[in-house]
């Protein structure tokens, strides 16, 4: 059973939708829920339905659940400190950039689309009640092997999904972060030009 979620909305500058102002990434993940699979594929269809430059759609996702051997290769890729935490979250989902077609074509755009489509993934699960956080601290040439892609494709970021564990459960220099103040640059010191 989860820890009972606390709030951590975003004390955001100008309204926005609930789902993003309370979205967050936390690393305590439950250890013994299962991942519930009708959630699971509601956000994997989040994000086959986000935008595509020429709908050419160039991400895949490898999806390993918890107690899977694909897991535990993926937990395996991770840098020391993703190992930490990470292992506990129901799924790892691997996002994968397509950088070239199949004629050897440069798909400029990928990694900006594989990031729309993560972005829709993470949204429909905070609205489910699942939990999600990206990491870009893995090795992508140790899941270039063990899924055996293709040159043209690229491992971009690690993606933990699940429900909230309990934060004392975390090593205790990682507990902080889980009720730290959000806090984010203002948006006059983001946006460059604006007429």
């Amino acid at each position: 059973m989860s820890t009972p979620i606390i709030d951590r909305t975003a004390p955001t500058e100008h309204a926005v939708l609930d789902v993003l102002a309370g979205r967050w990434s936390p690393r305590a993940f439950d250890a013994d829920t299962t991942i519930d699979e009708a959630k699971l594929s509601a956000a994997l269809e989040a994000a086959r339905w986000s935008p595509s430059a020429y709908n050419l759609q160039p991400w895949r996702f490898i999806v390993a659940r918890r107690g899977t051997a694909l897991h535990a290769q993926v937990v395996d890729s991770l840098v020391e400190f993703n190992q930490l935490w990470a292992p506990h979250a129901a799924v790892l989902i691997v996002a994968v950039a397509e950088t070239e077609a199949e004629d050897g074509t440069a798909i400029s755009h990928a990694v900006y689309d594989l990031g729309q489509a993560v972005a829709h993934l993470s949204v429909q699960a905070h609205h489910d009640g699942l939990l999600v956080h990206q990491m870009s601290g893995f090795d992508p040439e140790v899941v270039r092997e063990l899924a055996d892609l293709p040159p043209r494709f690229t491992a971009t970021t690690v993606i933990a999904i699940g429900e909230l564990g309990d934060a004392a459960a975390l090593p205790e220099g990682i507990q902080p972060g889980e009720t730290a103040p959000r806090v984010r640059r203002a948006i006059d010191e983001t946006v460059i030009l604006s007429a």
